[in-house]
């Protein structure tokens, strides 16, 4: 298996259009339609095609991968450490707040005390063979998560921050950002320095858009998760919404691109990470980032 090397790290990646054109992240210049990895572990039983898939991101000029420990408990972080070559220049982003829970339901644990942290980003830099990590969410556990801490998961913000800064100081993380956080707490970690923020959020969820609008202002990069909708019932689809069907129609493009297209226009500062265990669907995503939407055709998303 071969090393990941980020951009910073060999110095050699290979020019190849950004997909979806560069964008800011952290230190680094990545493509705006970068690749989530979780869906990796759909492929777990055909190991090549799961490589074959990452390698097919990159050559479609991906250098932005979002990936975690617990997906797949490794799973997902050992299929890029053999699919990323150090001469890729892929930007690797990883998160940490939960943990495997093999076997039991549900299929992860939080794991938000500050120690767990730290081994949380242990997991991944073993995984992932790397001595340090690009970037590195924060997935809090409390009023913008889907799942609230309880007992000793209940964890001062403050705290986590510390270790999480301890860890950028040992330079085993290049980078902080926060995921299911609320504006109050982005605003009260602005002096630490975060990179980037993941909540959920598409055309048809916004109301984190108070947060989208702090990130721009301080040139933190938007990364929603969930930018198609959900299969969870209390958050809709996008594809299921009829003007964003007439526009495909009308555009000449599939919905999902239409979705995918209209988070890129709506904030300069949106990084898409959409994940996919299919390279069909791969492609279809990255040409999203070729989508041009006229002035009307926003504005009618907008009234959404």
């Amino acid at each position: 298996m071969s090393e990941i090397a980020s951009p910073s790290h060999s110095g050699s990646a290979p020019q190849r259009p950004y997909a979806g054109g560069p964008a800011p992240l952290a230190s680094h210049t990545v493509s705006r339609v970068g690749y989530g990895a979780m869906q990796l572990d759909r492929l777990r039983g055909d190991r090549q095609a799961a490589v074959d898939l990452v390698r097919r991101a990159v050559e479609l000029g991906v250098n932005h991968i979002d990936t975690a420990q617990f997906y797949g408990n490794g799973f997902s972080n050992e299929i890029l450490r053999e699919a990323v070559k150090p001469d890729d220049g892929v930007v690797i982003v990883s998160k940490v707040g939960a943990e495997p829970n093999p076997g039991g339901q549900p299929h992860l644990r939080l794991s938000q005390r500050p120690e767990q942290l730290r081994q949380n980003v242990e997991a991944n830099l073993a995984s992932l063979g790397l001595e340090r990590i690009d970037v590195v969410n924060l997935r809090r556990a409390d009023s913008n998560s889907r799942r609230q801490a309880e007992g000793d998961q209940i964890v001062d913000f403050d705290d986590q921050l510390a270790a999480m800064i301890a860890l950028r100081d040992e330079g085993k993380i290049g980078a902080i950002g926060l995921s299911s956080i609320t504006l109050d707490r982005l605003s009260h970690a602005l002096p630490v320095g975060i990179a980037c923020v993941q909540n959920a959020y598409s055309l048809v969820a916004r109301t984190d858009e108070a947060l989208l609008e702090l990130c721009a202002a301080e040139g933190i990069a938007w990364v929603p998760f969930f930018p198609l909708g959900s299969a969870v019932p209390t958050m809709p689809k996008v594809t299921d919404e009829p003007l964003v069907r007439e526009s495909a129609e009308r555009l000449g493009y599939s919905a999902s691109q239409i979705g995918l297209a209209w988070l890129l226009a709506h904030s300069a500062n949106t990084l898409l990470i959409p994940g996919t265990a299919s390279i069909d669907h791969l492609e279809a995503n990255v040409a999203a980032g070729d989508v041009h939407l006229d002035a009307a055709t926003v504005a009618a998303l907008d009234s959404i």
